[in-house]
């Protein structure tokens, strides 16, 4: 009970987020308070640490990298982009909005995503005069799709990082598995989203409103450099993981050459026009700090009999058959998720799926069925995702609130279909590839 206590403690003043008081210095005085009190030792803290790392760190440098490029203009450009291509038909910019951030989401995280599409979209929209039901349409949309679309690359979420490292899973085999699953988790996202909000997209807009795309590049010495930078970056992930390279230093380097470019390291600094000081100082730095703290928090409800509990719940669903087993693991984790978060649920359900006694393929099903439950099932509720706390705080700071309320509503009618199609799509593809 006392573990249980700390973690309710400590999870509270994450979503809280008192003024002064950031998330990770809320995790890491619940870490604290855990050490203290016996739940977790530290040999546990070796432990965590050697789980989270190498996720926390590549995190942080995807962010490093979309930070660098939105000071560019990267992502406004592909917006304003991506608005042209709508040639003013509202419902042709609904579903195209949804793939850009597919595409963000696979290649810079699912935060990145939320953080970085949201506030040019908002502004696009602003720019057009939308109207707030529409409006209202395309930002849901922009959240939710983050975090659906985040299955296809180990680096599209820090949960799929932490797994494939716990796993041993290698950067194409993963990619082998996810990316169909994920085409099947856009398309259902897609479909779901526009029976929901389909009513409310204008049926046009003014296209001559918005600026010229390459009006929006701010460093064109860093825009040149993005694309072939990231297509390096995507080939050094394939090449590096039979060589046992840790995702954390492949992407940590792409960093350090964008940062260096910015800063116009090689002329000493002249001519820069992004700020990188500002730039590493908006890192989320506290992220470090919180998957730290939280996955100890977490680590000593394992030490209390969670991880026990949750182990037999997943033999009793393969017992039933790898179906149930695959949809099971998937919604109970993403239930686990959506009262926990998902950073915690991920590291539960991974203990519990390397200590049941289950077939090889039903393992690797429910390996993968842990990381969509925690990618997909956070959108039941406003807790379940870093991502969905973060994205809404910068909302509120744009002047769009979006209540407790307003998001579940949403997100309960949402979430089932498309983590239901996902996980099926899941167990009828991995055979095939097995």
């Amino acid at each position: 009970m006392l573990a249980l206590a700390i973690f309710v403690a400590t999870l509270v003043l994450v979503i809280w987020q008192p003024k002064g008081l950031g998330i990770g210095w809320s995790a890491l005085g619940g870490a604290a308070v855990a050490m203290l009190a016996g739940v977790v030792g530290w040999a546990d803290l070796g432990t965590v640490w050697h789980i989270v790392w190498d996720a926390t760190f590549t995190f942080v440098g995807l962010i490093i990298i979309s930070l660098i490029l939105d000071e560019a203009g990267f992502f406004a450009w592909a917006a304003l982009h991506v608005a042209r291509w709508g040639g003013g038909n509202g419902r042709r910019l609904f579903p195209l909005v949804v793939l850009l951030g597919a595409v963000i989401a696979a290649f810079f995280a699912n935060d990145g995503a939320a953080l970085l599409l949201t506030p040019i979209v908002l502004a696009i929209l602003l720019r057009l005069n939308f109207p707030p039901a529409g409006a209202m349409a395309f930002i849901v949309a922009c959240g939710f799709v983050a975090d659906t679309t985040s299955l296809p690359l180990v680096i599209s979420n820090l949960v799929n990082i932490v797994t494939a490292n716990y796993f041993q899973v290698s950067f194409a085999r993963y990619a082998a598995v996810m990316v169909p699953v994920n085409l099947v988790s856009l398309a259902a996202t897609l479909v779901v989203l526009w029976i929901y909000y389909g009513r409310d997209i204008p049926a046009s807009y003014a296209v001559g409103d918005l600026e010229e795309p390459r009006a929006a590049i701010q460093d064109k010495a860093v825009f040149r450099a993005a694309f072939p930078l990231l297509w390096i970056l995507l080939v050094a992930y394939f090449a590096t993981a039979p060589l046992g390279v840790p995702i954390a230093f492949v992407t940590g380097a792409a960093a350090l050459v964008l940062v260096a470019i910015a800063g116009r390291w090689f002329a000493g600094g002249r001519g820069a026009i992004i700020s990188v000081p500002k730039v590493l100082r908006e890192a989320p730095w506290q992220i470090v700090l919180f998957s730290i703290g939280m996955y100890l928090v977490v680590y000593g409800l394992g030490n209390a009999g969670l991880t026990d509990i949750a182990a037999s719940v997943l033999v009793w669903l393969a017992d039933k058959g790898t179906f149930i087993a695959t949809v099971g693991t998937g919604f109970v984790v993403a239930l686990l998720a959506s009262v926990m978060n998902n950073m915690p649920a991920t590291l539960v359900g991974a203990l519990a799926i390397d200590r049941a006694n289950v077939a090889p393929l039903t393992k690797e099903l429910m390996i993968y069925a842990n990381v969509i439950g925690n990618d997909l099932g956070p959108k039941f509720t406003p807790i379940g995702s870093l991502a969905t706390l973060l994205w809404l705080h910068v909302l509120a700071g744009k002047g769009q609130t979006i209540t407790w309320g307003q998001y579940m509503k949403v997100g309960l009618v949402i979430t089932p279909p498309v983590l239901l199609v996902t996980l099926v799509a899941l167990w009828l593809w991995l055979p095939v590839i097995s």
